[in-house]
């Protein structure tokens, strides 16, 4: 997905890949999604960082990682565009992430 990301140090948001964190029956009982950032490999690693495995199969034409460090919640509306899919590998890799992060 490509959705407008806040930053905690920017008044606005930057439109940038996300995966979608939220299952399917959730989005659609409440039209609200979870998403983690997704951003450049050449940026500095965080604690968590997950690797995109194929990046051509998520639609990215960069390497890239997925951050579960930055997540956030969005009205399904707002999504600007969607991108392909994360290999069966890496959302478990994602998810694993994101619970380190939620049970600190």
């Amino acid at each position: 997905m490509v959705v407008p990301f806040p930053y905690r140090d920017q008044a606005t948001d930057k439109v940038r890949p996300a995966v979608v964190l939220s299952s399917p029956r959730h989005m659609q009982g409440t039209g609200v999604c979870y998403l983690a950032m997704v951003t450049s490999a050449a940026n500095p690693r965080w604690p968590g960082d997950v690797p995109v495995s194929n990046l051509r199969g998520a639609g990215l034409p960069a390497p890239s990682v997925v951050r579960p460090a930055k997540i956030m919640t969005l009205n399904d509306s707002r999504i600007a565009k969607r991108l392909g899919a994360l290999p069966k590998a890496d959302p478990s890799h994602v998810v694993a992430a994101v619970r380190v992060f939620l049970a600190h």
